[in-house]
C-alpha cells in the first residue's frame, strides 16, 4: 500500500532528479560534491528513501538551486520553506531598499535599473529617460519588462543602431537564465521576445569584440553605453537573491559629455 510519505519521497525525487540532470551532473558527481554516496543519490531520486530537510538543503546548494525553488522543493519533500520572501517596502528590507537608492542616485547621470527575476522594473533613476523616450506608452505602463521595452518595436528598437548585436546579446542572457533556473515565465518571455523583428546577431560574431555595447540614437546624436549585473551576494530572502541592478556606462567622451549636460541644464 503506498503511503503519503512515499508519494512524497517519490515527487521531491523527481525534482532532484531534474535539477541533477539540469546541471548535467551524474548521480555520482553529485554524490561527491555532497559527501554522500552515489546509491544514496539514486534512492533519494527514485523515492526508495526519504530526504530529510537538511538533505534537501545540502543538495540544493550543491546543485546551486535558486532560493525560491530550494523553498519549493522543501515543501515537496513536506518540509517548511527555509528562505523568506519580502517586498523592498516591507521593514525588514529597509537597508536594501536603502541601498538600491544609493546606487541608484551615485550612478546619475548614467542610466541605472533595478530588475526582478522576470526582468520587470523595480526601480529606476531619472537617468533611463534617455533610453525610453518615444516608447509607447503602455510599454511603459508597470510592471514595465525592460528585454520586451528594448526589443519591441514601439520601444526601444527602432532607436538602437545595433538592433542585431543587442538583441542578440539580450537572448544569449535570457536563454542562459532559463537554463539555470528552468523558469516558464522566461520561456514564455523568449518566444515572445524572438518573434519581434530586427535580426540576430551573437557576440561570438563580432570579430575582436570585448563586450557588446549598446548603440542608441538620442536626438542627432549617437550614445554608446557598456553595461554591468550587479547582484547581492550571499542573499537569504528570496526578493533579494532575485533582484539585479543594470548599470550603462558611458562607452565614448560624446555620451558622458552628453549625459552630463544633460543634468547640469536641468
Amino acid at each position: 500500500m503506498t503511503t503519503l510519505d512515499d508519494r512524497r519521497a517519490s515527487h521531491v525525487g523527481t525534482h532532484l532528479r531534474a535539477w541533477r540532470e539540469r546541471r548535467r551532473l551524474s548521480q555520482l558527481e553529485l554524490a561527491n560534491r555532497a559527501d554522500i554516496s552515489a546509491r544514496h543519490v539514486s534512492f533519494l531520486e527514485t523515492g526508495r528513501s526519504n530526504p530529510t530537510r537538511a538533505m534537501l538543503l545540502r543538495l540544493s546548494e550543491h546543485l546551486d538551486i535558486p532560493l525560491r525553488e530550494r523553498n519549493a522543493l522543501l515543501l515537496a519533500g513536506g518540509f517548511a520553506p527555509a528562505f523568506p520572501e519580502h517586498r523592498l517596502s516591507d521593514v525588514p528590507m529597509a537597508s536594501i531598499a536603502d541601498a538600491i537608492g544609493k546606487i541608484l542616485t551615485a550612478h546619475s547621470p548614467y542610466p541605472a535599473v533595478v530588475v526582478d527575476r522576470h526582468w520587470n522594473m523595480v526601480d529606476a533613476n531619472d537617468a533611463v529617460a534617455v533610453l525610453t523616450e518615444g516608447c509607447a506608452a503602455e510599454l511603459l505602463e508597470p510592471p514595465v519588462n525592460v528585454l520586451r521595452l528594448s526589443l519591441h518595436p514601439d520601444g526601444m528598437a527602432p532607436r538602437i543602431l545595433d538592433l542585431a548585436q543587442w538583441r542578440g546579446h539580450l537572448l544569449h542572457r535570457l536563454r542562459h537564465q532559463i537554463a539555470v533556473t528552468g523558469d516558464d515565465g522566461l520561456r514564455d518571455l523568449l518566444r515572445e521576445l524572438e518573434g519581434y523583428p530586427g535580426g540576430t546577431v551573437c557576440s561570438a560574431e563580432l570579430p575582436g569584440s570585448l563586450v557588446v555595447p549598446l548603440r542608441i540614437r538620442h536626438h542627432d546624436t549617437e550614445l554608446a553605453f557598456l553595461s554591468t549585473t550587479t547582484m547581492f551576494g550571499t542573499p537569504l530572502d528570496v526578493t533579494v537573491a532575485e533582484l539585479a541592478i543594470e548599470s550603462f556606462f558611458p562607452a565614448d567622451a560624446v555620451t558622458a559629455a552628453t549625459l552630463r549636460s544633460s543634468v547640469s541644464s536641468d
